[in-house]
């Protein structure tokens, strides 16, 4: 897919052909510290393993969220090289970041990588880059460029992410959305390479594999009595408290006006979303709390629900590969594309605009229909290997580090459909037309 174009000069056949001289295998670190970044650099790091004649690569597991992303180590066969064990009881994020700051920079000095790759808008990111610019280092930051617009929202998301790309050599955008945030703040063209976003490599690698919700946290609640699923998440820092409890109370109303449907909630493990979810929503028929799912699980009932309501970003991306619509609990999200793709919409938190919105897609099937059809508009499957190739030729000090045409298009917007109730309206005027 990405085969060099040109010919290579004569000179440089005979000096390799003489000298046998090559390139020196490029050293790379990637960093993960939670959940979805294992996702998202899972195959990104098979990848450059499977090029090792290129590349000798080491992970680093900062373990910021140690169970969920030790179960998703598992699944995708990765281990670390470095296991730094960050976390500590009722830790603060000024704590978190100067630990990670701190054994990140001390495995670059162990490693003495060509390039460190951080993933999204985590503290292992931000504080990652970060300990890779002290070292001098290069950074190249994979989902680059998703804005918000508002520092506080998400937080500290928001600010991590833009304070990474000041210190960053590559920016893998997800989008050319994202690529024009990045040269909107001045980043040059030339350091920037549109992948498309890696979950979308994983989720067609995953989707496939066959699943049986024994054993699981989904065990019990069944899948074949005729209603619907409707998943939730929500554990973003500002949706606590009173939003959360609107969430809830909106989520009661729901299954209270629709006999036909079943919501499901894997709960975060953050004690103030369990509190809030649990004192609202337990023992509610219908309503059925969950631990932590996961990934494949999660993958599982993602592909069997009918409606998503999430605050999460990384699920705005993967729902449209099922083409599940999603209704986004936020007031603004740094990943717009599926709204303008109209197979998100965003909402907000209210009790009233919760119940209203999905009641729409519940009830009316133009609507439904309307948001699930379309090509997943964050990715095609192939970023890992844009990202891999890109660092390839940099490391090679080839220009431009990926060619235009092998970078990551949007797929066609779908047009909207003639709804029926759109048909009614049309045949009452030709039936006037007719009568003049």
């Amino acid at each position: 897919m990405f085969a060099e174009s040109g010919q290579s000069r004569p000179v440089c056949k005979l000096i390799q052909r003489n000298c046998r001289w090559k390139v020196p295998k490029c050293r790379v670190i990637a960093v993960l510290g939670t959940r979805p970044e294992a996702i998202k650099l899972a195959l990104v790091i098979a990848e450059f393993r499977r090029r090792s004649e290129e590349f000798e690569t080491a992970v680093i597991h900062t373990g910021q969220h140690r169970s969920m992303l030790d179960h998703a180590l598992k699944i995708f066969k990765i281990k670390p090289d470095f296991d730094l064990d960050v976390m500590r009881p009722n830790q603060t994020l000024s704590s978190l970041t100067g630990r990670v700051l701190d054994t990140v920079e001390n495995a670059c000095h162990r490693f003495e990588p060509n390039i460190v790759l951080v993933q999204g808008d985590t503290t292992t990111a931000f504080a990652s880059a970060l300990a890779a610019y002290y070292c001098k280092i290069s950074v190249g930051h994979i989902e680059a460029g998703l804005r918000s617009g508002d520092i506080y929202n998400p937080f500290p998301e928001e600010a991590n992410r833009r304070l990474a790309s000041v210190m960053t050599e590559i920016h893998f955008a997800p989008t050319a959305l994202s690529r024009d945030n990045l040269l909107a703040e001045g980043v040059p063209a030339e350091k920037i390479v549109v992948t498309g976003n890696t979950v979308v490599d994983t989720l067609r690698a995953l989707s496939d594999l066959p699943h049986s919700w024994e054993g699981t946290p989904l065990a019990g609640i069944p899948r074949d009595d005729g209603r619907r699923l409707v998943l939730v998440t929500s554990h973003r820092r500002e949706s606590l408290g009173t939003d959360q409890q609107n969430m809830c109370l909106a989520l009661k109303d729901l299954v209270k006006k629709h006999p036909d449907i079943r919501v499901i909630y894997p709960v975060h493990m953050n004690p103030n979303v369990r509190s809030t979810v649990n004192g609202l929503l337990q023992d509610t028929e219908r309503i059925h709390l969950t631990e932590p799912l996961g990934y494949i699980d999660f993958v599982s009932l993602l592909r069997s629900c009918f409606l998503v309501l999430t605050d999460s970003g990384g699920i705005q991306e993967e729902a449209p590969t099922f083409r599940k619509p999603v209704l986004v609990l936020r007031k603004v999200t740094e990943r717009p594309e599926a709204s303008q793709f109209g197979m998100a919409r965003i909402i907000g938190m209210s009790r009233e605009a919760i119940v209203a919105e999905a009641d729409r897609l519940l009830t009316d099937t133009d609507a439904y229909q309307d948001m699930s059809e379309g090509e997943n508009p964050y990715g095609d499957g192939h970023s890992s290997e844009r990202i891999v190739e890109a660092v390839s030729r940099w490391h090679q000090k080839k220009t431009p580090l990926l060619e235009a045409d092998k970078q990551f298009k949007l797929p066609p917007r779908p047009h909207p459909r003639r709804r029926s109730s759109d048909l009614a309206p049309v045949a009452a005027r030709a039936v006037s037309a007719g009568k003049e």
